[in-house]
């Protein structure tokens, strides 16, 4: 495992860092916005450079976008003003099922729908002086989640960046076929016999780790931040999946790669060498056929592979977080 004490980087995590980073946290505009399916989506903005663009940052499954308080300010160091949404059914968000724990979805299609009204309608009406067009980057489901809001939706983005993204969820060994049949069945059963979401098998309302039992990042300040955001705000939490958020998880792969050629911008995927979370196989393979269809997307048909990284690739010890970030920045700037 890597060390994180031993790793000089000028974007360590140190004690000023935090100061600093709290210091700029009280700058950046909290809000929400209300869908038309009368569901509350809270965001955060950092929007002080309309004369460039900014960046749409999409996080994954359980997380909020204080979450990423220190990207933001790395970011915004970088001369990037940043964008953030919580996802429906998560973070600051409005929950969606009676146990608000419940990682759930109706349609996978509805948090696209959520990121498109956010910047194709709240940010224009809220900051109408920020006109130029986006860079977006997009972690693990947000992964998922951006590219299918780049299917659907026409769009002023410049170009792409994912990390780790959930292009197909990690059957942790289970024979793929096998473990969507479990899922279907599973998911067409709780709708014949409740009303309620049912959690899929061995998911609860707990959904924590010890740092030593974690596959999410090699950093243990990072971790232990987290840690102490969610245990500070519990409102925070969010436990294991359903049934139907698997299913409609399966649903939106099978979408990417049936609407793959509607991918036309430039698009850069960075993968974590040693991923324990989501499918690096489904990665590579949508990468190679991505190619094909789209010269300007996955260079030579790949995935950016950061050697011994573990999933969360912004959150990592520095040798690896380092490099997602400056990768990020050229890809952005090499789209100008």
């Amino acid at each position: 495992m890597a060390n994180d004490k031993s790793i000089e980087s000028k974007r360590a995590l140190t004690t000023q860092k935090e100061l600093a980073i709290a210091d700029f946290w009280k700058t950046v505009n909290h809000a929400s916005f209300e869908t038309e399916d009368r569901i509350t989506i809270a965001y955060a903005t950092n929007l002080k450079r309309p004369e460039k663009p900014f960046i749409v940052i999409v996080p994954g499954r359980s997380e909020s976008y204080l979450k990423y308080q220190e990207l933001a300010f790395d970011l915004d160091n970088l001369g990037y003003d940043s964008v953030i949404i919580d996802h429906r059914g998560q973070g600051l968000s409005a929950r969606l099922t009676p146990n608000r724990l419940q990682g759930y979805i109706k349609k996978f299609d509805h948090y696209a729908q959520d990121l498109n009204q956010l910047i194709s309608v709240v940010l224009p009406e809220q900051y109408p002086q920020h006109n130029k067009q986006a860079y977006m980057l997009a972690h693990s489901m947000g992964g998922a989640i951006a590219l299918r809001y780049l299917q659907l939706y026409p769009h002023n983005i410049k170009a792409l960046t994912l990390s780790s993204p959930m292009i197909a969820i990690s059957s942790g060994g289970t024979p793929k076929w096998l473990a969507k049949s479990l899922i279907k069945t599973g998911s067409t059963l709780n709708r014949w016999l409740s009303d309620n979401p049912w959690y899929f098998l061995g998911q609860n309302d707990i959904n924590k780790s010890t740092f030593e039992e974690n596959y999410l990042m090699h950093s243990a300040p990072r971790f232990e931040r987290f840690q102490a955001l969610y245990q500070a705000q519990p409102e925070l939490k969010l436990g294991g999946v359903t049934f139907t958020w698997l299913e409609q998880a399966i649903i939106n792969s099978d979408n990417l790669f049936k609407d793959i050629n509607k991918l036309s911008l430039p698009i850069q995927m960075l993968q974590a060498g040693n991923e324990l979370i989501v499918d690096n196989d489904a990665q590579l393979s949508f990468c190679q056929q991505l190619y094909k269809a789209n010269k300007s997307a996955c260079p030579e048909g790949k995935p950016v592979v950061i050697d011994g990284a573990y999933h969360e690739l912004y959150f990592e010890v520095d040798q690896y977080r380092d490099i997602a970030i400056d990768k990020t920045i050229a890809w952005f700037e090499l789209h100008q």
